[in-house]
């Protein structure tokens, strides 16, 4: 008999322990696993190693401002287009308060298939050339025995957990995304995945349509509907801009002054108060949340 993979956030919170590499699935304008982020955040979880295989967003920056990052593998990290550089990734790395391992979308894509491949590292053109092989020690430069060209060898980069947000999923892990092409790298490469879900549908459905299926036999699944607030979920809400805006303008005030009051208030209310999703969902508000509704 087939497992449920089915867990309330709590249980799937308990794979996520200090020190991991998390890899965050997501990118700009598209489902981010926010009921996850929360959660580390509630729970204090540090010593962090982030990687986001395209450019991270605004759940990145919260998770910087919560204190639990340590590095991050990235080609950088935005505010959901209302920012081009999330203020609190630009002022950590200003101060030297976290590590980056630089690198552009590419790099970390090669990495993360070195994991998948169960290889030490993956070649790679992109780089060459340029200043990153000396910003990142990670990275080495070496000539192609094939063609005698220079190439990147890019190490695996492996997370421990994986955490993403998809459509649906059945009870077994199988997911479907609407979008989510990038998510597939993260679960290859990653030795546990968390998939957190706007639905938990029958098998009989997962089936009914199985080339949509891209995630098969994920370790863990979470209901979340509303799970990516504030940003998209495909075919199921927008962004909230209204809370990115409020959250960007937060942030600066708090670097630019040297007070951090406002936007430790700031993640205190959204992040840690809120005991569970559905708290939080309440402290939004169904007005808001209905308001976001795509058409």
């Amino acid at each position: 008999m087939r497992k449920s993979r089915v867990l309330d956030e709590e249980s799937a919170l308990d794979l996520i322990q200090d020190g991991m590499t998390i890899s965050i699935g997501g990118h700009l304008n598209s489902a981010h696993p926010m009921l996850l982020i929360r959660g580390i955040i509630r729970r204090g979880i540090k010593e962090l190693t982030i990687v986001t295989s395209a450019q991270g967003g605004p759940e990145t920056g919260f998770l910087i401002a919560a204190g639990c990052v340590k590095m991050l593998i990235t080609s950088g990290v935005h505010a959901e287009g209302l920012a081009g550089i999330d203020p609190c990734f630009r002022f950590a790395l200003q101060n030297g308060d976290i590590e980056l391992w630089e690198a552009d979308e590419g790099i970390v894509y090669a990495g993360l298939r070195a994991a998948a491949q169960g290889l030490p590292f993956s070649p790679w053109h992109g780089g060459v050339g340029t200043s990153i092989p000396e910003l990142n020690s990670f990275l080495k430069q070496f000539d192609d025995p094939i063609t005698g060209k220079p190439l990147l060898a890019v190490p695996a980069i492996r997370p421990d957990v994986a955490i993403l947000h998809a459509a649906k999923s059945d009870e077994y892990g199988n997911v479907q995304h609407v979008h989510g092409w990038g998510d597939r790298a993260h679960y290859r490469a990653a030795k546990k995945t968390i998939v957190q879900v706007e639905k938990v549908v029958s098998n009989e459905e997962i089936r009914r349509d199985p080339s949509k299926t891209s995630i098969i036999g994920a370790d863990a699944i979470v209901r979340a509907p509303f799970g990516a607030h504030p940003m998209a979920s495909p075919e199921y809400y927008l962004e909230d801009q209204a809370f990115i805006k409020n959250y960007v303008s937060v942030a600066n005030a708090a670097f630019k002054s040297g007070d951090p009051t406002g936007l430790d208030a700031f993640i205190d209310k959204y992040f840690v108060q809120p005991e569970s999703h559905v708290d939080y969902l309440e402290k939004i508000g169904v007005r808001q949340l209905l308001s976001l509704h795509e058409f």
